[in-house]
């Protein structure tokens, strides 16, 4: 299990699902107990961009760590 903390701002949204919808396994963000589907640019949206998110994931991908680098905290 692989876990990163981002910052994401309501711009950075789309750039962050589409990233999570080139990855063939699951991956999940949220805060707390709040996790929702990486995937769903809804569910997404309905984060509160004020707490680092943490983003967990099962496999390794090279592609979506480099945009995770982007947002890390």
């Amino acid at each position: 299990m692989y876990i990163k903390n981002i910052r994401l701002t309501k711009e950075d949204i789309k750039d962050f699902v589409n990233g999570a919808n080139k990855c063939d396994f699951d991956i999940d963000i949220g805060y707390n107990r709040f996790v929702v589907d990486a995937k769903s640019i809804i569910g997404v949206f309905n984060l509160d961009f004020t707490h680092v998110l943490k983003v967990t994931y099962s496999t390794k991908d090279e592609e979506f760590e480099r945009l995770l680098e982007r947002f890390a905290v």
